[in-house]
């Protein structure tokens, strides 16, 4: 969840109303929102021993899709609706005296398909910032580039003082050489090209370069005199950069999807409007699209849904008229009218600052929230039922209950690896189409979301060197692998593993694990003299590079078929002394053998067993 910060003494002034630290914490949780932490004992602290301090501030954390709440004008702006100290505001549209022939224009030219396409923008006008209005409304571009832009990779926005410019605008897009501009913060032009080298260096910078680096052509947008604008999503022009003195702002966003680009011009738009010399109202502009057709931006109509009393009833468990959902529905800055042809339904009006509002739950949440969660009447549910597990589930049970017994240990490591653990370190290669990777690891230990278990019971061995051997342990979890027949691309599979770790491989004793295991899932254990049996597992020989050679087998298991004479042997998994390569890679000094097989191909076998039996 993002955590806000907002001065204390700021949000005080325009709730009208001071509270102490419980009551206000009471008052976020009531609207569904937390006080994370109130700095003001901090302050004084640093104030009696002398040291410079802030203002207090408190720090709220929101929810992940309230991107109205991201800064102080709207969390000041949703309590004092909340509270009903006011209605929630209406925002406009204002045109220039001349109407739509006078809006500002800009045209976006084809090209910008080939890295960016879509384009949004407004404009404030009259703005009077404050020195704490201003950092908001800085901070407020920063939070959402993080949040729903997704670190500026699927939107970027940018904020201009309108009058350093020259309309009609352009947005383009050009080869990064023919790009010449000074950024902001420097009083020296550079190229496109020089740019991507110089921020190589600026932490704040660099992780937004891929962006567009590797692209022949780069966004840009011009005025009419070709003053740079901004070249998002990287860097706005200094030219036309915000200051306290500022009095009409263009905001450009730069977006590759449609709908998070409305979201985010809107809440600009909307949560800043409150500044303009007529407060809540924004001037649209004329977008020309590539094939000629012209957009004006931003639309602020918002949405009408409909809603039953009935359904928020049945949810919540009160007795409320739809007019009664209405009244509570305005305290949460909906509006809402009971539908004159049917007394249980209502016309709900969303906003254009909350996107988060998708369906008929959502709006029965909102009226669970202005109701009060800790109001709502306490009953039992009308039906009872029974939960089943999964047949996977009572699988992993049964192996997790058995290895147990045999004096093993149960670990549980992340899921996520390096890349390395996951294929170097076991002397595998990767072919790409195995392991699902993280487009932007955090670090170099989560890359990959694992393909085998045995990596981090190696992991887990490592960090517990100290402890007497035999170290045992085993685990029975999903891994996870590349597979472009599923709507998600991937799939899960149950798997389970163990590893020996001891002064001698103990390969006889992970084979007795795989038997002991296949012996409590009633699978037969097929031998030479039965080598037709209809159904069991049995190994072979393989060559492994993770195994000593000659030390390594893959495990083999022949599910029951309904034809006769068809027999489908299915490898499921491996077993065998780890070569001292891999062993070495895991800093481990004592042999160690392993066993890792999947426990999918008998759910569908099991399954039916157990609904037998039942």
């Amino acid at each position: 969840m993002p955590t806000v910060s907002v001065d204390k003494a700021d949000l005080w002034e325009r709730l009208g109303q001071e509270y102490t630290t419980e009551e206000f914490d009471k008052l976020c949780f009531d609207y569904g929102i937390e006080l994370d932490e109130d700095t003001t004992e901090e302050v004084e602290e640093m104030i009696k021993k002398g040291l410079p301090a802030e203002r207090p501030q408190l720090k709220i954390e929101i929810p992940a899709n309230r991107y109205d709440l991201l800064c102080i004008e709207g969390i000041a702006r949703a309590l004092r609706v909340f509270l009903q100290k006011c209605e929630a505001p209406t925002y406009r549209l204002v045109y220039p005296p001349g109407g739509e022939k006078d809006l500002l224009t800009v045209t976006i030219d084809p090209e910008t398909a080939k890295i960016r396409p879509l384009f949004a923008c407004a404009v404030l006008r009259n703005v009077k910032f404050t020195p704490r209005s201003y950092a908001s409304f800085i901070d407020l571009q920063d939070k959402l580039h993080q949040n729903i832009c997704r670190r500026r990779q699927l939107v970027a926005i940018g904020t201009h003082d309108l009058d350093t410019l020259t309309p009609p605008f352009r947005y383009e897009a050009k080869p990064p050489q023919s790009i010449k501009f000074a950024p902001l913060g420097k009083d020296k032009q550079y190229t496109a090209e020089e740019l991507m080298t110089l921020y190589e260096s600026e932490k704040h910078l660099a992780r937004y370069l891929h962006i567009i680096k590797d692209s022949p052509v780069y966004p840009i947008i011009y005025d009419s005199k070709d003053q740079v604008l901004s070249m998002p999503p990287i860097i706005n022009s200094d030219h036309s950069k915000i200051t306290l003195d500022t009095k009409n702002i263009f905001i450009d966003v730069t977006a590759t999807d449609q709908t998070k680009l409305d979201i985010v011009v809107n809440i600009v738009a909307t949560m800043f409007s409150e500044y303009c010399a007529e407060p809540f109202t924004i001037e649209p502009v004329k977008v020309v699209l590539p094939n000629g057709q012209t957009r004006i931006c931003p639309d602020i109509t918002g949405r009408d849904m409909k809603a039953r009393a009935s359904y928020v009833n049945s949810c919540t468990g009160l007795s409320l008229n739809a007019q009664e959902v209405a009244t509570l529905l305005q305290r949460m800055s909906l509006s809402a009218d009971v539908s004159p042809s049917n007394n249980d339904e209502l016309s709900v009006h969303i906003p254009p600052t909350r996107p988060d509002i998708l369906h008929e739950c959502d709006v029965m949440e909102d009226a669970a929230i202005a109701y009060g969660f800790n109001n709502l009447p306490h009953t039992f549910p009308t039906t009872s039922t029974v939960a089943q597990p999964l047949a996977i589930s009572k699988l992993s049970d049964i192996i997790r209950a058995e290895w147990a017994f045999a004096g093993w240990v149960e670990v549980l490591p992340l899921i996520l690896c390096s890349h390395e653990e996951n294929f170097e370190w076991l002397n595998h290669e990767d072919d790409g189409k195995t392991a699902v990777k993280i487009a932007n690891p955090k670090t170099l230990e989560f890359q990959v979301v694992r393909t085998s278990l045995v990596p981090g019971l190696l992991k887990t061995i490592r960090e517990n060197r100290s402890h007497p051997l035999p170290i045992k342990v085993f685990e029975t979890s999903d891994v996870v692998f590349k597979d472009t027949t599923r709507e998600r691309q991937a799939r899960n599979e149950r798997h389970a593993a163990a590893v020996w770790c001891n002064k001698t491989a103990g390969f006889e004793i992970v084979h007795g694990m795989l038997d002991r295991a296949m012996k409590m899932l009633d699978v037969p254990r097929i031998g030479s003299v039965d080598s037709k049996a209809e159904t069991g597992y049995y190994i072979k020989e393989v060559n492994d590079p993770m195994y000593f050679p000659g030390r390594a087998a893959t495990i083999y298991y022949r599910p029951a078929s309904s034809k006769k004479d068809v027999q489908q042997d299915i490898p499921i998994g491996t077993l065998g002394i780890l070569h001292p390569s891999v062993l070495e890679k895991f800093e481990i000094g004592f042999p160690c053998s392993a066993l890792e097989f999947s426990l999918e191909p008998f759910k569908k076998q099991m399954h039916k067993v157990w609904t037998n039996a039942d």
